[in-house]
């Protein structure tokens, strides 16, 4: 307990004030401030002009006040660092890891009684000394680790020492020293690491300098060796991994070498005995009792794929007691590859030993293994030994990452598709618009003219789900209490099940208001709801619940991160056939559905998630095969007063708006839309310039007679953008009110449209009486 909170707790008094450290910047110069004061005082005690004598008295007044002060100031200083040594020093004295404190020369303070029981040092003595017999060059790494210390405050390092690995973490004392901990790095089973280690191993740098050597090594060579050429006869150019021979007191010895790859180019080399004959089965036990010690997972595989030997850590990784005389494919799969083809290859010797990632087969989770050959030859027959390491973490980010940019990236195909569609049916349902203006009811074309007004909006809103799951979508937020917004559509939502499905609504009585696009949340629990009924086909309960939940800290689930504060949590939940686990991370992907062609569209959920997330909460589902499913949505309590609700495009009036008096100046890039834009404005009776882009419409005006009354400006175009060329046009015409128009969301723009006076925003695609109604209302 001590050791963890050392570690992770920084007391203040290490930190220095900035009157401290300026009492310590000044320490050194209180005399020469004393002594420029004697100056002062002095010579004005002998002038005889009597001005210039009060000055300088005045001066050396000054100077000798704070001379004072400054040696206060160290004063206090002193006792206070005195105290913080004392503090520091009771605190680390029944510590397990040995403790020094140091000054700024190195020299030792003070030492607990773990670090006098194994050096049998005393204070007074340097920190490089005391280390001399422990790491190869002390010196060199306590003045790095003493200099990063001095700047960020602390910091820590793993070293490898003569007798194992060690953490050295340092931290510093005010202005004046620093206290240095020396925690040893041990197995968590317990055992003394790799000192203690029967099996020879060492740790060599990537110049082939070895930095530790454990005492079986010692024992096999005769004394440690300081170079890779004094423990090998041959030191291969490709690593050290296979079969290799060693020198030892009495001549050569054969063994094999596995590698692992450490930190900073640093290698860890354990070397295996040689093979024994079978008729040996002592050896065999005594060696297979020393490779179950190994800190890595080992593997034996013969030429024809099974196993012939497994320590301890690889039985773990793959999940089997007893995997002797199986095979290596039926253990792990996945390479994109049979397992038999890519170890026979590699048995025989073709192609690249390069390591491989597969996943382990086991029933309950998902492990991967990243699996690395070596080709060994005895008696002429050759076998493998693989070293196995647990890559799961690593797969796992790497199917996040995968995921996130899949997400991302069709986000943004949908935003980019959408936005041309928006401009597509922005010009045929104007066109159709005024067309039906030319027909009555009782014109043989009226019908079909209806149909294809109809189809237009439907194709709106299937550009409208697109944009939802982009979140690029067009929201008009507002204060709601979720249990009447549920309450409201109790009625559709009864509708929407049908007599075999029943609909459980339960609320929190005291459930906090959120802000959110009420027409947007409702076309989010109808989709939930409609996929719970289709999921049970017989029949059966869907409920709807609402609570208050309040997190103390984050909730990691699912990739996500909900911070911690007070949330309305709405739940729907079926009894229905449950999502296999393989599907639901695919869920919320557009147009992928479990249901057959031609009964759904597969964006409802991708619909809801797009929504849910561009209101600032978040959505997760839990399922269980056969029992059925759970979707819960968070959203953010909202306790800020209610704001005055913005006027939405449905709100619009949709009868014609009367004649229309006025200048407009028309900028739009894509023609089909300009011309039925300019004639629906025409035919309300406004007087339509038009301009294909920025520039142009620029140049329009330049006529300083012109007058205009409304910009209708598209915001994304080739060259200048509306947002642009409209600030620089109202810079000479201050009093012209805006509309800008877009396939886009306003929030794509809405930072920019806010510093425009005047301005609203009609999105596409628009009809003919929500353009002239816009337009209407800007004018008046």
């Amino acid at each position: 307990m001590i050791r963890r909170e050392f570690r992770h707790v920084s007391h203040p008094a290490l930190t220095p004030s900035p009157l401290a450290r300026t009492a310590q910047a000044f320490r050194g110069r209180v005399w020469h401030v004393l002594g420029a004061a004697v100056v002062f005082l002095g010579v004005g005690a002998f002038l005889p002009d009597l001005r210039l004598s009060l000055v300088l008295v005045a001066c050396g007044s000054t100077l000798a006040a704070v001379a004072v002060l400054l040696k206060l100031l160290s004063g206090r200083q002193a006792e206070a660092e005195k105290a913080l040594a004392a503090t520091v020093a009771g605190f680390t004295e029944l510590d397990s890891a040995p403790c020094f404190t140091t000054d700024p020369l190195g020299c030792v303070t003070h030492l607990n009684a773990s670090a006098r029981k194994r050096f049998s040092a005393e204070a007074g003595e340097t920190l490089p000394r005391i280390m001399r017999d422990l790491l190869a060059s002390p010196a060199a790494l306590l003045s790095r680790l003493e200099a990063r210390a001095e700047a960020r405050g602390h910091t820590s390092e793993d070293v490898v020492t003569r007798k194992g690995h060690m953490r050295l973490v340092v931290h510093r004392l005010g202005q004046e020293g620093f206290l240095w901990r020396m925690e040893d790095m041990v197995e968590r089973d317990g055992s003394r690491g790799a000192e203690s280690l029967s099996l020879p191993m060492m740790t060599v740098n990537k110049t082939g300098a070895i930095l530790f050597m454990n005492e079986a090594l010692r024992r096999v060579l005769g004394g440690r060796a300081k170079r890779l050429e004094e423990v090998f006869v041959d030191v291969p150019e490709d690593g050290l991994g296979g079969p290799q021979r060693i020198s030892g007191p009495s001549g050569e010895l054969p063994c094999h070498v596995v590698e692992v790859a450490g930190q900073a180019g640093r290698r860890e080399v354990y070397l295996l005995p040689a093979g024994k004959p079978a008729t040996q089965p002592a050896a065999v036990s005594a060696a297979t009792e020393v490779l179950d010690h190994l800190p890595v997972a080992l593997l034996r595989i013969r030429r024809d794929g099974t196993l012939s030997m497994a320590n301890r850590l690889a039985r773990e990784l793959l999940g089997h007691d007893d995997v002797i005389d199986m095979s290596f494919a039926e253990l792990v799969e996945g390479l994109g590859r049979s397992v038999r083809d890519w170890v026979t290859d590699a048995a025989e010797g073709r192609g690249p030993l390069r390591a491989e990632v597969a996943r382990a087969k086991m029933p309950l989770k998902d492990v991967f293994l990243q699996v690395s050959l070596s080709r060994v030859v005895e008696n002429g027959e050759p076998s493998l030994v693989a070293v196995l390491n647990d890559a799961t973490e690593l797969k796992t980010l790497e199917a996040q990452f995968v995921q996130s940019q899949k997400m991302q990236a069709i986000g943004q195909l949908a935003g980019g598709v959408a936005h041309d569609f928006n401009n597509l049916l922005t010009a045929i349902s104007g066109h159709c618009d005024l067309l039906l203006l030319r027909h009555d009811q009782g014109d043989p074309d009226y019908g079909d003219l209806v149909q294809i007004n109809q189809n237009a909006n439907r194709a709106a809103s299937l550009v409208g789900q697109l944009l939802a799951f982009s979140r690029k979508q067009n929201l008009q937020p507002e204060i709601l209490d979720m249990r009447e917004t549920l309450s409201d559509l109790g009625h559709l939502l009864n509708r929407l099940v049908g007599e075999r499905v029943s609909l459980s609504l339960t609320h929190d009585p005291e459930l906090p208001a959120i802000r959110a696009d009420k027409r947007q949340l409702e076309q989010v629990i109808m989709n939930l709801v409609v996929n719970a009924r289709d999921a049970m086909p017989e029949g059966g309960t869907i409920t709807v619940e609402t609570q208050t939940r309040t997190l103390d800290e984050e909730l990691h689930r699912d990739r996500a991160t909900v911070p911690a504060g007070t949330y309305v949590v709405v739940s729907v939940s079926d009894q229905g056939t449950g999502i296999h686990p393989d599907k639901i991370g695919k869920i919320f992907e557009p147009f992928w559905t479990t249901k057959r062609p031609g009964e759904g569209t597969g964006l409802g959920l991708s619909t809801a998630y797009g929504i849910v997330k561009q209101s600032g909460g978040y959505i997760f589902v839990d399922s269980i095969l056969g029992q059925g499913s759970s979707f819960t949505l968070y959203f953010p309590a909202y306790d800020r007063p209610e704001e005055a609700p913005r006027r939405a495009l449905d709100q619009l009036p949709r009868e014609p708006a009367g004649k229309g008096e006025g200048v407009i100046l028309l900028v739009e890039d894509e023609a089909p839309v300009r011309a039925f834009a300019s004639r629906a404005l025409r035919m309300r009776g406004y007087t339509v310039l038009e301009a294909e882009n920025a520039e142009e419409a620029l140049r329009v005006l330049e006529d300083i007679e012109l007058k205009v009354d409304v910009f209708v400006t598209d915001v994304i175009m080739p060259g200048m953008d509306g947002p642009s060329w409209v600030r620089k046009a109202l810079e000479m015409r201050p009093d012209v009110k805006v509309v800008f128009v877009s396939g886009y969301a306003e929030d794509s723009f809405d930072n920019e449209q806010a510093l425009i006076p005047n301005s609203v925003f009609l999105p596409k695609p628009f009809s003919l009486n929500e353009l002239t109604a816009t337009v209407h209302d800007q004018i008046h």
